[in-house]
């Protein structure tokens, strides 16, 4: 039996003193509103009312029960309005600053669709966990160890000039004693400068005998890019980012880098109910929905298979 239907009948046909007056206030047809009385009625084994040909009124028992029938139907339509409140309420999460703005718009679209308000605000990678713990998001997409991912996102050597090899390798940017001009760099970006892809990219900066001023990290993805445009440097970078700035990009040929992601949230549920629901989308935003099979310029590589570049 629905119990708070069957109370909201019979609290308004009680003050109104009539089935059909009654179900027209609860939106309900006088059939309808009839049978939920007769169900309560029978629930508790006793007549809620004494029906007249003209008015129907309440029975001794009926009248005791009124009172918490009332506060039944108000205690559910109180419940009601905060689930529609909660509903609205936006969701604020914390996304990294790379990631393009119409894959953000579509990532909202896609949130409305599952009837969540999603606010988005873009912030640095060291600015996104402190906004969760103080509260000023619910969740946000952080940098992660590996083994914890949930999103990982493939990351190359990206510059102006297009290469014939399907991979770039950081042992052709070795100085040599002819060069006059300056030795080529590779520019990380903020999102890039975390232990899981800095330290290892400094390792074989090292190995294959780069000066260490050629591994550099820029204070900004744009400082970055604007540095690559002004020389033959490189961006470490995403497939997306380098079609975003028209550049040349292939995977690092010693080295797998990714990005990896997971969602962190105050609540643990918060986490668990975004990553399954918007799960292709965040994919779409980070740059985790790729191939890198192919030259991401179009190529297919077969050119140079996996022929080492020249150097500089």
């Amino acid at each position: 039996m629905d119990l708070v239907g069957a109370c909201r009948a019979f609290v308004h046909v009680s003050e109104r003193g009539s089935f059909t007056v009654g179900a027209a206030a609860a939106r309900m047809s006088q059939s309808v509103a009839s049978r939920r009385v007769a169900a309560l009625e029978r629930h508790f084994d006793e007549l809620l009312f004494e029906r007249g040909a003209r008015r129907t009124r309440l029975t001794p028992f009926g009248r005791e029960l009124l009172p918490a029938a009332r506060r039944l139907v108000l205690a559910a339509e109180e419940l009601q309005h905060e689930a529609a409140t909660a509903r609205r309420r936006p969701v604020r999460l914390a996304v990294p600053d790379t990631c393009p703005a119409p894959a953000l718009a579509r990532l909202a679209a896609a949130a409305r669709g599952h009837r969540i308000a999603l606010e988005l605000r873009t912030a640095a990678p060291v600015a996104r966990p402190h906004l969760v713990r103080s509260q000023q998001v619910r969740a946000a997409l952080v940098a992660v160890p590996p083994d914890q991912a949930r999103w990982r996102v493939p990351l190359g050597l990206a510059g102006l000039d297009r290469p014939r090899a399907r991979r770039r390798y950081l042992e052709t940017l070795r100085p040599r004693r002819t060069d006059s001009a300056p030795p080529r760099r590779v520019w990380l970006q903020p999102e890039d400068d975390v232990p899981h892809i800095r330290d290892p990219i400094v390792r074989l900066r090292d190995a294959v005998g780069l000066r260490p001023a050629q591994l550099s990290v820029a204070a900004t993805l744009t400082q970055a890019a604007a540095e690559v445009f002004a020389s033959q440097d490189l961006l470490l970078c995403s497939p997306p980012q380098a079609r975003e700035f028209g550049l040349h990009w292939r995977p690092l040929g010693e080295l797998a880098l990714e990005r990896t992601f997971g969602l962190l949230a105050a609540e643990e549920g918060d986490a668990e109910r975004l990553g399954a629901r918007l799960d292709e989308q965040i994919a779409h935003c980070l740059g985790a929905d790729v191939r890198t099979d192919r030259d991401d310029d179009g190529d297919d590589g077969d050119d140079g298979d996996d022929e080492e570049e020249s150097g500089a």
